[in-house]
């Protein structure tokens, strides 16, 4: 089966050929970071404008490297939701308007369902169900259990800032170059995670969301005193990270007391950072858990993860290309169109 994979949720202009849900024939992905590095974040109308510039030649250009045709294409998988809505509509009509007029199957796939499945790409084997994943990036920062491919309970979340998000502001007050997480975790490497003692979110009991905002402020006032000017940048990256990570794995530990699993998935765009990856399969290594992660090209936003979701979800996600319309809210649990 091989499906076309259109994903436009924020800044990423990315389409893929993705056969029977594994194997990534092409995956095309153009960033706009220099279009939004001047404005040290992203603007969501240049993102969109963007979107609609590229993603025709997108679409040609994976079909190319793929060595298929539109004809070849057994269905067209899109992300429908959430992210920002100018940057969705485009990837959602260009979705729409393909399988509209080449009669193919069109799917809706949430954005974090593609990040979960993102793991099972040219991976030699899947984990068993139930497992839990840790999915984290500039947006979301939730545990979730998946106890098959159309069926996902969220069991903790962050009350405010997401782990990518504070990566990005915690690099902008380190002066780091946009996109902040990447080069965050760079500079951290020379640093000593040791230097200084940042809080991290403690919940109640057993509880497993949780909280960045504060650590994030916590680094803003160190910087502003006269220890943090003194402070070396690498060392201030390093103590940030540990941090984050250090809340990450213990709400892992809670939720692997709370039910047995055989395999945990790490993974969005912050799945990505060195730190977190480490700490991700040492934990895995203690707990005797099989840990997943995906391959580096399919960490941060790309298509192949939303082709690959909807091979699996199949008909739970199939959707009608004349009233499909994206929803920047789209929940995390399952929606039907």
């Amino acid at each position: 089966m091989l499906l076309l994979g259109i994903e436009t949720s924020c800044d990423d202009t990315a389409t893929a050929v993705v056969r029977d849900g594994k194997v990534a024939l092409s995956n095309v992905s153009t960033n706009q970071d220099a279009f939004h590095a001047k404005f040290g974040g992203i603007v969501p109308e240049i993102a969109s404008r963007q979107h609609l510039a590229l993603l025709s030649a997108a679409v040609q250009d994976a079909l190319e490297r793929a060595q298929v045709g539109l004809d070849a294409i057994d269905g067209i998988a899109v992300t429908a939701g959430p992210g920002l809505i100018g940057s969705l509509v485009i990837g959602v009509a260009s979705a729409k308007a393909l399988a509209f007029a080449s009669g193919k199957p069109l799917f809706a796939v949430n954005h974090l369902h593609g990040h979960i499945f993102a793991a099972f790409l040219e991976q030699a084997a899947e984990p068993e169900y139930p497992f839990l994943v840790l999915l984290v990036s500039g947006g979301h920062s939730q545990l979730v259990r998946v106890d098959g491919p159309a069926s996902l309970a969220i069991l903790g979340r962050t009350r405010d800032d997401a782990a990518g998000e504070a990566f990005d502001k915690t690099a902008r007050l380190l002066g780091l170059p946009f996109p902040g997480g990447p080069a965050l975790d760079r500079l951290a490497r020379d640093g000593d995670p040791r230097a200084f003692t940042f809080p991290r979110h403690r919940a109640e009991g057993e509880a497993l969301d949780m909280s960045f905002s504060g650590l994030k402020t916590s680094v803003k006032y160190f910087l502003d005193s006269a220890a943090g000017r003194e402070a070396a940048p690498a060392d201030v990256a390093a103590s940030f990270q540990a941090a984050i990570v250090d809340v990450l794995i213990d709400r892992l530990d809670r939720a692997a007391r709370h039910a047995p699993y055989r395999a945990a998935v790490l993974s969005g765009g912050v799945a990505a950072n060195s730190a977190l990856q480490a700490a991700f399969r040492a934990w895995g290594e203690r707990q005797g858990i099989e840990t997943l992660v995906p391959h580096l090209r399919f960490c941060t936003d790309n298509a192949a993860m939303i082709a690959a979701a909807a091979d699996r979800q199949g008909d739970v996600v199939r959707a009608d290309p004349l009233t499909l319309s994206a929803d920047p809210s789209l929940p995390f649990e399952l929606s039907t169109f």
